[in-house]
């Protein structure tokens, strides 16, 4: 059956390659990304019944006024996937400047509560659809000189369980740790070490059908997506 999927950061990595997939098969993809020129690459590429939008998730406004354009055209999301999310570069907490502390966090938890204000009450209203909030290993784990970032992923983590626990019968609320992947984000971590695990688009082949297959038996459980390293 197909389904209307609502994704942030869709512009490249894990969100690029989701709504890949997603279209492959046969779903419409409802994406947002910062980048324009990224933006206006995916409209070249995708057209109706599928649209792309400039958005910048720790903007209230932004994800408001994409939320009315997105509801205007379709019925409410069957799964809604928070993927947007930054990091700053490896550092001690004590050294991570006050401002890109602050952008981590304003995107990473706030961006998240926004797209679900004014995207979960349309699917609250019909008790159904699916709320998937991207956590990490570092939402369940730590390292050091990733502070900032596994200060936002554990908040993902609690604010997700407790969201579960808000939501009528018939809807799911999980946080995801979508595993250790080959990303932009990796390698600022890992540096050469990344290009060891697998790639976006590896990663999307397990993860897009384990995303659908996520429904209200799972509300409320962290979940991993499976055959994906996790350290």
């Amino acid at each position: 059956m197909e389904k209307q999927v609502v994704i942030t950061g869709v512009s490249r990595g894990l969100g690029l390659a989701m709504a890949e997939g997603f279209i492959a098969g046969g779903h419409t993809v409802y994406g947002c990304a910062r980048s324009k020129k990224a933006i206006d690459e995916l409209r070249r590429r995708w057209g109706r019944p599928h649209s792309f939008d400039v958005v910048d998730v720790s903007v209230d406004n932004d994800v408001l006024s994409w939320a009315k354009r997105v509801l205007a055209n379709g019925s409410a999301p069957d799964l809604l996937v928070n993927n947007a999310a930054v990091i700053v570069e490896n550092a001690p907490l004590w050294e991570v400047p006050a401002d890109e502390f602050s952008r981590v966090i304003d995107v990473n938890i706030k961006g998240v509560v926004n797209v679900i204000r004014h995207f979960a009450p349309t699917m609250i209203a019909r008790s159904r659809g699916v709320i998937v909030n991207f956590s990490s290993g570092w939402g369940r784990s730590t390292s050091p000189e990733v502070a900032t970032y596994c200060a936002t992923k554990w908040a993902i983590e609690g604010l997700t369980r407790a969201l579960a626990q808000e939501l009528p019968q018939g809807m799911a609320a999980v946080p995801l740790n979508p595993g250790v992947i080959d990303t932009d984000m990796l390698r600022s971590c890992f540096g050469p070490d990344a290009a060891g695990y697998p790639d976006p688009n590896e990663w999307a082949k397990l993860a897009v059908p384990f995303l659908l297959a996520i429904g209200p038996k799972d509300n409320g459980r962290p979940l991993t997506v499976p055959g994906i390293p996790t350290d």
